[in-house]
């Protein structure tokens, strides 16, 4: 298997996302980094894409099949509703959405974007433009660390 297919692969796990694909690519495989760039972007925006269709009427299927996982959406919709309010006040929910996605923190990124669209019941268009549009900032920010041009410190 290719390099560029095993990046391109990599990217598409919940664990690795474009955060780990994209100095793999550039160190370990010696992509460039424009096509490193875009196999990790294209990569990561792929399993969007079904989560945003799927994640709904799979919930919904589970939920009518099982009453621990009924109770277990309506419990997990609400925490994480109540907890994610302040910011979305703040900060507008799609603003609020780009930023989660593009920020490269841990439980951030493209398959936690999708289900936060997903809680907060956001179009399936506007919310691919939307997590799009944080994984090409997140894989910016990472692209710069990754090159030495942003120097991060603890």
């Amino acid at each position: 298997m290719s390099s560029e297919i095993q990046v391109f692969l990599l990217a598409m796990t919940p664990l690795g996302e474009l955060r780990l694909a994209l100095p793999l690519a550039l160190t370990i495989y010696q992509i460039d980094w424009l096509t490193a760039y875009f196999l990790t972007v294209i990569g990561n925006l792929v399993p969007v894409v079904f989560l945003l269709l799927f994640l709904g009427r799979f919930s919904e299927w589970l939920s009518k099949k099982s009453k621990i996982c009924q109770k277990f959406f309506n419990w997990w919709f609400y925490k994480t509703r109540q907890k994610i309010e302040k910011k979305i006040k703040r900060y507008g929910c799609y603003s609020a959405l780009i930023l989660f996605v593009a920020v490269p923190l841990p439980l951030t990124g493209a398959w936690s974007g999708a289900v936060a669209a997903f809680l907060f019941d956001i179009p399936f268009w506007k919310a691919l433009c939307l997590i799009a549009l944080g994984v090409m900032l997140c894989g910016l920010i990472i692209l710069l660390l990754s090159k030495g041009v942003i120097l991060y410190s603890s």
